[in-house]
């Protein structure tokens, strides 16, 4: 058994460098290697695969004449293949009227670029950036900004809670009272930052957000000031002729309270933007209610202030003309690309 199986590795050994030296193409030669040295049809495979019909004594014999054998085909095949000189194409040929590829620019983010904007102005107008840790204690989220724990705002349906008395802050106002805490009137600062709510995912609303508030602290200040304030920043954002309005409104830190509109930059009789009002709400603000300053320690008597608070990617909504507020979040290369 043994010496039949060596004489027909011998005769296969023979048939292939007769079918090497006659190859006349790589392909032919492709061909042939996978017919004789192919892992799973190969026909030097198909005899190795009957070494278990042998007796144990007989098998190293076979094994080391098979082995001898696939080298030297291997060996034939390689002198062969370098007979036709050069190596083989990988594909087809490289078409040259192709047009290159464009590498994508990255840019500032459209939000990031609205809270520039933003806080340029407010710099302008005397007011330097502050900032606060996102992690906060509900005594700085809430109880100091004159928001009991029992307000809808501050319940566990609306706020992220991480351990007792720690959440993740739902507005910028806590920099506010820390800015207070540390430091003495006068101050002017701007808080820009993230902040989160159990808001729900949709076209209007996100769970975490850019935020920017300001505040203003000294003796003397009075609504006047808080409307010259922001009727300056809205017509250096929007343009010399924009208009502002307030309307009364309540937030537990302010008395009295106001929700800011701006007139519609985009259009003068209605827009799909403006939603046909000619008007456009871009904020919350009012003078610093006389309970947040006794939180920090600030005679209410003697000093004053005005706060506003407002969302740079509402802003940027409106500016860019963006209809779903989650293509500012959702990194779309695609989207984003369009400023650049």
């Amino acid at each position: 058994m043994a010496t039949d199986l060596i004489r027909e590795l011998d005769d296969l050994a023979e048939d292939a460098r007769g079918a090497i030296a006659a190859a006349s193409s790589r392909d032919e030669l492709d061909a042939l290697r996978v017919d004789y040295l192919g892992r799973r049809d190969g026909r030097l495979t198909a005899v190795l695969r009957r070494l278990g019909e042998l007796a144990p004594e007989d098998r190293p014999a076979v094994g080391k004449r098979a082995n001898e054998i696939k080298e030297e085909v291997a060996e034939l095949l390689e002198a062969r293949s370098a007979e036709f000189g050069g190596e083989p194409e990988a594909g087809p040929a490289l078409d040259l009227t192709l047009p290159g590829r464009r590498r994508w620019l990255g840019a500032r983010h459209p939000v990031t670029q609205v809270v520039d904007e933003i806080y340029g102005v407010f710099r302008d107008l005397g007011f330097v950036r502050a900032r606060g840790p996102e992690a906060e204690t509900d005594w700085h989220n809430f109880e100091a900004l004159n928001t009991p724990l029992d307000h809808p705002a501050a319940l566990p349906g609306d706020t992220f809670y991480l351990d007792d008395g720690i959440l993740l802050r739902s507005h910028t106002s806590p920099v506010q009272i820390r800015t207070m805490l540390s430091h003495r009137p006068p101050i002017r600062i701007l808080a820009p930052g993230l902040v989160y709510r159990r808001d729900p995912w949709d076209p209007s609303h996100a769970p975490a957000f850019e935020q920017i508030e300001g505040l203003v602290v000294d003796e003397g200040i009075t609504m006047v000031d808080l409307k010259a304030t922001l009727g300056e920043f809205a017509r250096r954002l929007f343009g010399s002729g924009t208009r502002t309005r307030f309307r009364p409104s309540f937030f537990p830190f302010t008395e009295p309270s106001a929700e800011v509109d701006v007139s519609c930059p985009f259009c003068e009789s209605g827009c799909s933007t403006c939603k046909g009002t000619r008007w456009l709400e871009i904020m919350g603000a009012g003078m610093v209610d006389p309970a947040v300053f006794e939180a920090v320690g600030y005679d209410p008597e003697r000093y004053t202030g005005f706060a506003f608070g407002m969302g740079p990617g509402r802003i940027a909504m409106n500016l860019f003309g963006v209809p779903d507020i989650r293509l500012l979040y959702e990194g779309d290369i695609r989207f984003l690309e369009q400023f650049s």
